[in-house]
């Protein structure tokens, strides 16, 4: 089964509210399996991939989500785009929780992650100056601008380790650094989905001010679960016209992003490395054996 488009809903995004599911579909992987069934759904007149990235039930930690298997997974659905949904804390006054923020830039504070497909006997250098896709971008901002739901059309988007939230310390730097916002997940999603040439948009849901404010309680859990219900709601009804607006995209540079970034002799790529990522780079590799 083929579909275009994938969500990767992120905390507090668990399904599609009003969409028609057509299947269901468990999609083992060389990097085992994807962080839930992966629910074929028909959103207005669109076929939709969507995939919680903490799981049904939120039984996934930030470091722990699968995200090569889940990338993969995706891609061998025929995933051309993904919209990555993701509840953030935000390091800017004008940014409140309650607003969405359609990130332009990614700075990696991660620690504990599988951040390629490269390695074993297999060396590529994807570019990644750009993280996120102009064009899923550019269709996003209409969309949302023309809305009630305030917005914002760019911002810096920090990802660290978690579990824990920032320390104060960690959130004044992140805000010396001119930073807008905080996060646990958009890495290495973002990184995986370039390597793997689909385009990826993130939409973040701000959910709190993080720990910088010093008048102000410190993040806590009951503080995000209750913004976080009201984006939901509001992020769900948003969705069927970017899935629509998005459906008219022609090709993109992401699809081809892997294009000459190989150092490694295809020749001398060890078998079960050509074997994982064939779903990946085949159509390079296509004097090879399979």
């Amino acid at each position: 089964m083929k579909t275009p488009m994938a969500v990767i809903g992120g905390s507090g995004l668990y399904k599609l509210e009003g969409a028609e599911l057509i299947a269901t579909i468990d999609v083992p992987t060389p990097f085992g399996l994807p962080s839930d069934l992966i629910s074929i759904m028909r959103v207005g007149e669109q076929t939709v991939a969507f995939l919680p990235r903490h799981g049904k039930g939120h039984r996934i930690l930030p470091t722990e989500v699968p995200s090569k298997a889940n990338i993969w997974a995706l891609k061998s659905l025929g995933v051309e785009q993904i919209l990555s949904i993701s509840a953030v804390g935000s390091l800017r006054e004008e940014i409140k929780p309650g607003d969405f923020v359609l990130c332009d830039q990614l700075i990696d504070r991660t620690r504990n992650r599988d951040l390629s497909y490269f390695g074993d006997g297999l060396v590529g250098h994807v570019p990644f100056a750009e993280p996120f896709c102009s064009g899923m971008r550019e269709i996003i901002a209409a969309i949302l601008k023309n809305g009630s739901h305030p917005f914002h059309d760019r911002g810096t988007l920090v990802t660290m380790e978690g579990p824990l939230f920032s320390t104060r310390a960690e959130s004044f730097l992140y805000r010396s650094w001119e930073a807008d916002l905080i996060g646990m997940t958009a890495l290495p999603e973002a990184k995986l989905a370039r390597e793997a040439e689909i385009c990826l948009a993130v939409v973040a849901m701000v959910t709190d001010y993080d720990c910088w404010r010093e008048t102000e309680e410190s993040v806590s859990v009951e503080m995000i679960l209750k913004v976080m219900n009201e984006n939901t709601k509001a992020v769900q009804k948003v969705i069927p016209s970017i899935a629509s607006a998005l459906s008219s995209r022609e090709s993109c540079s992401c699809h081809s992003a892997a294009a000459g970034v190989f150092v490694t002799d295809p020749a001398l790529v060890p078998y079960e490395t050509q074997r994982r990522l064939w779903t990946l780079y085949g159509k390079y590799w296509k004097d090879l054996q399979k």
